[in-house]
């Protein structure tokens, strides 16, 4: 079932620090620039795990063609070890609850567990942020599945404000 919540975050806002910052982690925030980044293809199937490595593989080659329309950025701790990682695309069509065009919009966001409240989701945001302020968004847009709290408190953490809710329908032509 498709039930989502639209968030949006106006660029002009300041990006929130986060509440709490247990330990501050020399963090490096990186582009993604090949399809084999070190270790990030396990940090997408935890976030998506129903996609296939396979899938995934696909996707993060499309996306890394289109450096224009899309971003990603990972976080690291260390050259090895990849903590979290954001993508981001450049939207034209309509994005509910958005006043604007093109619009930004956060395909995804994770870090991992054992890393959270410690500063990096904000810097991830921030770097899309500066993305799509380079690219003439106005807004950055998002959505989180209604029973995602997680995600939930994340967006509203960061800045992001509820536009609306949606509950997605198909039917059935065959």
């Amino acid at each position: 079932m498709g039930r989502c919540r639209v968030a949006i975050l106006n660029l002009s806002q300041s990006i929130l620090v986060g509440s709490r910052v247990d330990i501050m982690l020399n963090v490096k925030i990186v582009p993604c620039t090949e399809v084999d980044q070190v270790n990030l293809l396990p940090l997408r199937q935890v976030l998506w795990p129903h996609c296939s490595p396979d899938a995934h593989l696909v996707e993060m080659t499309m996306l890394a063609g289109e450096s224009e329309r899309s971003f990603q950025r990972v976080a690291y701790i260390d050259p090895m070890l990849p903590v979290g990682f954001v993508e981001a695309s450049m939207r034209f069509d309509y994005v509910n609850g958005t006043e604007s065009s093109p619009v930004a919009f956060l395909e995804g966001i994770f870090v991992a567990p054992e890393y959270r409240c410690q500063g990096i989701a904000p810097r991830l945001i921030t770097a899309v942020v500066e993305w799509a302020t380079l690219h003439g968004c106005q807004e950055l847009a998002s959505d989180a599945l209604f029973e995602n709290e997680i995600s939930l408190s994340m967006h509203e953490a960061l800045g992001f404000r509820e536009t609306e809710r949606v509950v997605f329908f198909s039917k059935r032509l065959r």
